[in-house]
């Protein structure tokens, strides 16, 4: 055969290669941001046991609510685990993101607590310290808890740190000032511990509901669905492990969690109620209350 002849059948099948190869090259993965919150935990727990791996999903995990919204905004991610207030926040400069993957409901996971009763808060004159995460949904917490509670004339003097250095800092300094704290499990029982006592929780004394959700932009939801489907799944597969050994489903999660003992693990469940069931007819009209979109959750 004439060389041009061996010429152009190799760089036919040099071009068959070619096409193969980039139409069997997986796709980028789909990139999700989350904070250290136990309502998470089933995507670190999806993650640890490499079943996100299966369906091209990476997670990465920060410290802080505010933390996740700076990461999901350098335009590196492709979607973010948060509150309400999260969703509102970004939906105003992303008019395309949506909730697309209900995670739970805090039912008494967020609270305020003090170094004060309510009355002696009431009845103070001094400026009182709040310390909480302010561009997140602590401060619609704050906000709803002191128009419940008729503090709105008092002096506030805000102390915006991320949970980890608010527990940091107050086990290791001695205040005497009226201190409130705008916190979230499992924060809350390292505060306890150095004196600060619950005042109000989203269980019952705060009207404000509290909802965690996955969100996403339209166009990526739409061109992956059926992989936000399977991770669905994969999360409902999470809490079933939950269920049936909590010990063991805690032994994955634990690094994820800034060093949470099993025990306060295990009462922290008990303030979060999971959403990753058909959502009632109740919790649907609370959604609707406070304007959270239900359309494309799956």
């Amino acid at each position: 055969m004439h060389k041009t002849g061996y010429k152009l059948i190799a760089l036919f099948f040099l071009i068959v290669v070619l096409l193969y190869s980039c139409g069997t090259q997986q796709k980028p993965p789909i990139k999700i941001v989350a904070n250290s919150w136990i309502g998470y935990s089933p995507l670190f727990y999806a993650k640890d046991k490499g079943w996100l791996d299966e369906i091209n999903i990476e997670v990465s995990n920060v410290v802080s609510l505010g933390e996740s919204m700076m990461t999901y905004r350098t335009g590196h991610f492709h979607g973010i685990a948060g509150t309400q207030y999260e969703y509102q926040k970004l939906h105003e400069q992303h008019s395309d993101l949506i909730p697309i993957i209900m995670f739970n409901r805090s039912n008494g996971g967020d609270m305020v607590m003090s170094n004060q009763s309510i009355s002696d808060l009431q009845n103070t004159s001094d400026t009182i310290d709040v310390f909480l995460e302010i561009d997140s949904i602590n401060y619609l917490v704050f906000k709803d808890f002191i128009n419940a509670n008729q503090l709105n004339d008092k002096n506030f003097n805000f102390i915006n740190k991320d949970q980890l250095r608010i527990v940091t800092q107050l086990k290791t300094e001695q205040t005497n000032q009226p201190t409130i704290i705008i916190t979230y499990v499992p924060y809350n029982f390292e505060l306890a511990k150095h004196g600060f006592k619950t005042i109000a929780s989203t269980k019952d004394t705060l009207d404000i509901i509290v909802l965690d959700a996955l969100y996403t932009p339209k166009e990526v939801f739409m061109e992956n669905r059926e992989t936000f489907e399977q991770l669905k799944s994969l999360i409902s597969r999470a809490l079933k492990d939950l269920k049936q050994d909590p010990k063991a489903y805690y032994a994955v999660v634990k690094p994820y969690l800034e060093e949470v003992s099993y025990k306060d693990f295990k009462a922290a469940l008990n303030d979060i109620e999971w959403l990753n069931k058909t959502l009632s007819d109740e919790m649907i009209e609370k959604m609707n209350s406070i304007e959270f979109p239900t359309r494309d959750l799956l």
